[in-house]
């Protein structure tokens, strides 16, 4: 299968209606239809990859303000993957579809490739960073911070459950290209990195 041809198909759904009172009491379903409180811990994790694809939304638009134009499809990508990722978390591993939407081990591979490519031209880092340099720089390392967080609960959820195997590697690698991707809209920028200084304590 190449990687034009489609691997899940579009989605099959109508959202008419915003607000059901259904979570009014703290519970919610899962795409198999199980209640489940909202504070369970798959809840969290799909929930904390719902928050991450927000900021990456953002991180996106300020790559398009300075003009990252590659990197910022790179994060339209990372966006629809981690629907799909989302996806399968909402989902008990035994209502699974084979045609459910999913990240896979292309996804990761992919993520390896983009990582390689965006530190290709990096100066070595004699230092760990801070946030700063510009707002995508900012945006990105906050896309990694929650992505981590996210990984965090992933594996918690793996010990208390089967877990699709690709979805920890996926977060993993993904806070890693955060990282690069952060130093990249810093440096393709002209923007200087802000680097860790403990005597400025």
């Amino acid at each position: 299968m190449s990687e034009e041809e489609p691997r899940f198909g579009d989605p099959k759904l109508a959202i008419n209606r915003v607000y059901t009172r259904n979570g009014d009491a703290g519970g919610t379903r899962l795409v198999g239809g199980q209640a489940v409180p909202k504070d369970d811990l798959r809840i969290e994790a799909y929930g904390t990859v719902d928050e991450l694809n927000a900021h990456v939304g953002a991180a996106r638009l300020g790559c398009l303000e300075l003009h990252l134009g590659d990197l910022a499809s790179d994060l339209r990508r990372v966006q629809n993957a981690l629907f799909n990722l989302g996806s399968i978390l909402a989902t008990l591993p035994e209502d699974v579809h084979p045609k459910q939407p999913r990240v896979e081990a292309r996804d990761v591979t992919w993520l390896e490739g983009r990582i390689d490519r965006a530190n290709e031209g990096l100066p070595t880092l004699r230092s760990f960073v801070l946030p700063g340099g510009n707002r995508a720089n900012v945006d990105l390392h906050v896309c990694r911070t929650v992505c981590r967080r996210a990984e965090r609960l992933c594996v918690r959820l793996a010990r208390e459950t089967t877990l699709d195997e690709q979805v920890v590697p996926y977060l993993n690698r993904l806070s890693d290209a955060f990282f690069v991707w952060s130093r990249y809209a810093a440096h393709a920028a002209d923007d200087d990195e802000v680097l860790w200084r403990p005597d400025d304590a």
